[in-house]
């Protein structure tokens, strides 16, 4: 038996364990079952908790994230016609937002009551 350990040790072959493949194979197997029951509990656990997280929502009317955001969307999709909280793009052309025109406008109107002079370095 000593020669068998002294072939190994200078870099002989090693005896192959015939069963070795089949063993591994079955590792294999252990470790995907144990995987797949704990990825079963885990989901498990995740669906109680989402059971109580829903109880919680109806107790004290709330919404889920995803539900709040899905109403804002629609809330910013809608015409929004005379509403105070409507986005600035919704504001039809006309209305609101004109006090640049009417500054140009006011500009325009004093400089036709300066004298001459005045009313070229203004306009430069």
């Amino acid at each position: 038996g000593a020669t068998k350990d002294m072939g190994k040790m200078l870099g002989g072959e090693e005896e192959k364990d015939p069963d070795a493949q089949k063993k591994e194979e079955e590792r294999q197997e252990a470790l995907r079952q144990q995987e797949e029951e704990r990825k079963a509990k885990h989901a498990r656990m995740e669906a109680e908790r989402e059971k109580v997280r829903q109880q919680i929502r109806d107790k004290y009317g709330l919404k889920k994230k995803e539900e709040k955001e899905a109403e804002e969307k629609a809330a910013l999709e809608q015409p929004c016609e005379g509403s105070l909280t409507r986005p600035k793009k919704a504001i039809p052309a006309g209305c609101g937002d004109e006090d640049e025109e009417e500054e140009e406008s006011i500009l325009d109107t004093v400089l036709k009551y300066l004298p001459g002079p005045l009313q070229d370095m203004f306009k430069k």
